[in-house]
Order: structure tokens, then C-alpha cells, then sequence
């Protein structure tokens, strides 16, 4: 099996989940996906982060991005889980999780690592764009928790640098100052980028964020 690296298209599936069957392409229709998995169902750190995903749902659902998780466990193990997620996380788990029992989409997505554990998932996050192309991967080992406002920040990056000629900076957020393509010459910028740039060299010239 190939392994998957970003610019890939991501695999499509189809697979029961609880929110009913769905064909991955289709459900993820012409907006943005996170799909992240969980080693097993009933775990202490995914059912925090199940938890946060059901609490963040509408910071996704601005930035016109799905959420669906993964487990290698059935559909009624994971709606018994989901009722412990709702109790403990004192919230409403509002987007699907696939059962992944055959283990079909976590080989597709190279989620097993054998010599982490050969049964269980690890912690893979994959950020998808309309174009179903591969547009982030992390991999947490099994120990430690995602951080989701890590994943709001990028999706903005990657919103913002699909349709501009920037790039972010180190620990960039919403609002904050970009940087400019080198591929963007001087003679280019005041049309592109009206607000105005700063040159710190030539090749690192700043513009405040285009698109607000």
C-alpha cells in the first residue's frame, strides 16, 4: 500500500457510521472535511476530544468544514459512547463516526502504525479541500490530546492561501499580518495587495490579511 502525502486525492469510502451510511466524497460535497480517528471507543483522552469537535462544531461550520470521526469499533459501542461523551463533556456530539471494524478506511488512510500498537488507530488528523486533495496530515501518538484550535488556525491558513498569493507566518491567527508569495513581484503588489506591504527583505515583504 501506498503511503498517503499531501496534494493526494484523499480515498474515497463508503462506511456505516451514526449518522447512517455515507459515500465520503459525496458527504463531503464541495466544502472542506476534517477527518481525524481514535485508537478505541471508550478511551479517556478521544472522549475530551469528541467532546471539544461537539463544542468547536460551529467554528467548523463557518469556515464551511465537515468533522468526522473514526474508530475501529462498532456502531452500538459507539452510540453507548456517545451517551458517556454528552455526560462527561457536558455537551451534544453533532457529527458522525464511522465504524471502522474491517479496519478498510484506517489501511486506506495509513492510520495503524504496527510499531505503535497493530490493532488500534493511531491519532491521525487529515484536513481535505473541496477539491478532495490532501491538505494537512498530523499524527499524535496515543498519549496526547489534538489541540482543535491548532486546526480552526490552520483551516484559516489554508482558506486564506487558496485564494491569495500569501503565505502565513509562524504562529500566525485570523487578523494577523501575512506574508506575501515570492512569486509576486514588486510591480504586482499595490493591485494585489491595496492595504499596503513592508519589505524586510526581498524576499520577505509583509501585507495585512486580504481577506477581511
Amino acid at each position: 500500500m501506498s503511503t498517503l502525502r499531501l496534494g493526494d486525492t484523499a480515498p474515497n469510502f463508503t462506511a456505516q457510521t451514526t449518522e447512517g451510511e455515507i459515500n465520503f466524497h459525496d458527504w463531503l460535497g464541495d466544502g472542506w472535511g476534517v477527518l481525524f480517528s481514535h485508537p478505541s471507543d471508550y478511551t479517556p483522552v478521544c472522549t475530551t476530544e469528541l467532546g471539544t469537535v461537539a463544542k468547536y462544531k460551529a467554528e467548523f461550520d463557518k469556515r464551511n468544514t465537515k468533522v468526522i470521526a473514526l474508530s475501529v469499533d462498532g456502531i452500538e459501542s459507539h452510540n453507548g459512547w456517545i451517551n458517556d461523551i454528552n455526560e462527561t463533556q457536558n455537551t451534544t456530539v453533532n457529527f458522525p463516526i464511522i465504524a471502522d471494524e474491517d479496519k478498510k478506511v484506517s489501511d486506506l488512510y495509513d492510520m495503524i502504525h504496527p510499531n505503535a500498537d497493530n490493532t488500534l488507530t493511531v491519532r491521525s488528523v487529515f484536513i481535505i479541500g473541496p477539491d478532495k486533495k490532501v491538505k494537512l496530515m498530523i499524527v499524535y501518538p496515543a498519549s496526547t490530546g489534538r489541540n482543535f484550535d491548532e486546526l480552526l488556525r490552520v483551516i484559516d491558513s489554508l482558506q486564506l492561501t487558496a485564494y491569495h498569493k500569501v503565505a502565513t507566518p509562524a504562529n500566525w491567527k485570523h487578523g494577523e499580518e501575512v506574508v506575501i508569495s515570492p512569486a509576486v513581484t514588486n510591480e504586482e503588489i499595490p493591485n494585489l495587495f491595496p492595504k499596503g506591504h513592508k519589505e524586510i527583505k526581498p524576499y520577505l515583504r509583509t501585507t495585512p490579511q486580504p481577506n477581511i
